[in-house]
């Protein structure tokens, strides 16, 4: 009864081979509110981001592309015959920590209930793709208001917080940062806030303080940086102050020191900027491209001046005829107005999202979204950038605005 259990599910996996005929591939059934990565974790691969590419390969799937509740999909997994002797010899590979590494794989996967009997027992061992074709694991690069000062928010599957990593950036208060779980885990992010170096930006008075936009996207960009690395994600902060991190003061004072990914000085000339910053993302984009990383966004975060009187909700462009840098920025809006409906009911919310030809969205290689988070003129609008906990709130809600 064994032996015709074991010839019926090598049958049965036979019929799910790659198109090349040489692996067979473990292939499984998408649960309602499964996406990529939620059906990747359950497996303990998406801390690999080859297992990620590899997943859309096998499965012929854009970045954007969903899954289909009921359909099967083929898992980085490949599935071998176990030849009842060693790992080693079924796989006809004699490296020992190679076969310990499947073993460990294994007896998880039977642990978490994803296999319903031990590979020596039905005689099918899974080769997680990881194992043979990742270098490294999960891929993070660098980049209080009290607690009970910040609104709780929910962030899918959340597991145990573990230690802290350290990331000067953030500045002394905030340079040790959490690892909350690994919901972003194979996503890149380029965080530009705007202006900086001899360009301030929009500028505002109040109480008898220079408001310097460069200043307040720059904590903004920051706040949202450092919840991305809590979640596992991968941001990039492109324009960099090593002298000022995340800052809870009302009125954050100009200086002129800012630098840019790599350490070169911002230059005077506007155009030169812009394109030392695109160069740079775009350099980036090329080299997490060839690691197979292909979810990857650019977010530029800015502060407009309009008439004193005219108040601003935040509002968002992207690259013209790019429907997913447009679906970004629809989320983003749509959990901006959510947040806003539940903290201020009655309010409204006047944002939008259009579509506009500016540099960084038409010269930058990711998917795009260009934010404006107020009109620094206005009154009521820089309540909303001087208070650190507004800013907190802006970038917790913008990273809400990122989950698909």
């Amino acid at each position: 009864m064994l032996v015709a259990h074991r010839q019926l599910l090598l049958f049965v996996l036979l019929l799910v081979a790659t198109a090349a005929g040489a692996a067979e591939y473990l292939s499984v059934e998408v649960r309602r509110g499964d996406g990529v990565y939620s059906l990747l974790r359950r497996y303990e691969l998406v801390d690999y981001a080859c297992n990620i590419t590899e997943f859309r390969r096998l499965n012929y799937l854009n970045p954007n592309s969903k899954l289909l509740v009921g359909r099967q999909y083929r898992l980085p997994i490949e599935v071998l015959p176990y030849d009842g002797e060693s790992i080693r010899s079924s796989t006809r590979d004699q490296n020992w920590d190679r076969a310990v590494a499947i073993k460990a794989y294994n007896t998880r996967m039977l642990e978490l209930g994803l296999r319903s009997r031990d590979y020596r027992e039905d005689g099918l061992l899974y080769v997680p793709y990881h194992i043979d074709h990742c270098s490294t694991i999960g891929e993070v690069s660098p980049a209080t208001v009290a607690d009970e000062e910040r609104p709780t928010f929910e962030v899918p599957e959340q597991n145990t917080t573990v230690a802290p990593r350290t990331f000067n950036i953030f500045g002394p208060a905030y340079a040790e940062v959490p690892l909350i779980d690994r919901t972003l885990a194979g996503r890149i992010f380029y965080i530009v806030s705007g202006h900086g170096g001899p360009d301030p930006g929009a500028v505002g008075r109040r109480g008898g303080h220079m408001l310097a936009e460069d200043e307040y996207a720059y904590d903004v960009a920051l706040r949202l940086c450092r919840n991305i690395l809590e979640h596992g994600g991968t941001p990039y902060m492109i324009v960099r102050d090593e002298n000022d991190g995340i800052r809870d003061e009302k009125y954050l004072t100009p200086d002129r020191d800012e630098t840019v990914w790599g350490g070169a000085s911002l230059p005077r000339n506007q155009k030169l900027r812009l394109f030392q910053r695109s160069d740079i993302i775009n350099a980036l984009y090329e080299e997490n491209l060839a690691k197979g990383l292909t979810d990857q966004t650019m977010i530029a975060i800015h502060i407009d001046s309009r008439h004193r009187g005219q108040q601003l909700d935040v509002f968002l462009y992207y690259p013209e005829g790019d429907l997913v840098s447009q679906k970004r920025a629809d989320r983003i809006l749509e959990m901006l107005k959510e947040k806003y409906d539940e903290y201020r009911p009655g309010r409204g919310y006047a944002g939008t999202v259009s579509h506009r030809d500016l540099h960084m969205l038409r010269e930058t290689k990711p998917s795009a979204v260009y934010l404006e988070l107020a009109n620094i003129a206005n009154t009521s609008d820089q309540v909303r950038i001087v208070s650190a906990a507004n800013r907190q709130l802006l970038a917790d809600w913008l990273l809400l605005g990122l989950y698909d």
